[in-house]
């Protein structure tokens, strides 16, 4: 008989350094995101980034950082509802409320991983339907913004700008309908997991080079890469699943 344990996955460690480094951009920028939110929200919001973001590399305060951050991405989650509320035909505001949810999404995995409260299968099953409706917001996203995303691509990739903004939205749509019907769904854990990696490197960093004063490229890099650090921990989730013992589809 195999018995599931939690185990020292690298997905919450990348998870807890892109949080910790949110924190930091916070604090230096006076602003999380950009959103020109309240000062006391804003320094409360680093606080907690940063100490959650410590909290979860280390075993013994793993579940509590993980409540630490799931909380402040919650209540920045919720931050974006007034703006849907107020004009639900634009995408954006729907757009930044997934972002957060992914976020969300990644430190309530982690938090209930480390509590005996959820079966693995539960467990399993509740985070493939959460990330698999945020890949699928992802899709809309890049989808009603397509011009705009295409311009982000490196000019010297080939063929074009164009072709990888098409092809990444489609990417992200397979890996919605894989994670929300489990099929395939660890592979599309992993490849979602590595393309949202391969944006990071390929587009923010560079930006952060050629512009290390611009708050957006900061917060941007560090959310990309926050975001694949959830994206990293429901592959850890399936991958360890599957080890111990239960048959994946």
């Amino acid at each position: 008989m195999t018995i599931a344990t939690p185990s020292p996955n690298l997905g919450r460690h990348v998870f807890g350094v892109a949080a910790l480094a949110f924190g930091l951009i916070t604090l230096a920028w006076h602003d999380y995101n950009g959103w020109h939110q309240p000062r006391y929200m804003v320094y409360a919001a680093a606080a907690a980034l940063i100490f959650g973001g410590a909290a979860i590399q280390f075993r013994q305060t793993t579940k509590t950082g993980a409540l630490v951050l799931g909380a402040v991405y919650l209540v920045f989650a919720l931050r974006c509802v007034p703006g849907i509320v107020a004009a639900p035909r634009i995408y954006n505001s729907w757009g930044n409320f997934f972002e957060q949810f992914s976020l969300l999404t990644g430190a309530a995995i982690v938090c209930a991983h480390f509590s005996s409260a959820w079966t693995p299968e539960t467990l399993n099953r509740i985070g493939r339907v959460l990330l698999g409706i945020c890949a699928a917001s992802f899709t809309l996203e890049q989808a009603i913004y397509l011009h705009p995303t295409a311009t982000l691509v490196p000019k010297w990739l080939p063929p074009s700008q164009m072709f990888w903004a098409v092809t990444t939205t489609v990417l992200f749509a397979l890996a919605a309908v894989a994670l929300l019907t489990n099929r395939m769904a660890l592979l599309a854990a992993r490849l979602l997991t590595m393309m949202l990696l391969i944006f990071w490197r390929l587009v923010w960093v560079p930006l952060v080079i050629s512009d290390p004063h611009s708050h957006t490229n900061w917060s941007e890099t560090v959310e990309t890469f926050a975001i694949a650090g959830a994206a990293w921990i429901l592959a850890d989730l399936l991958g360890e699943y599957r080890l111990n013992g239960h048959r994946a589809r």
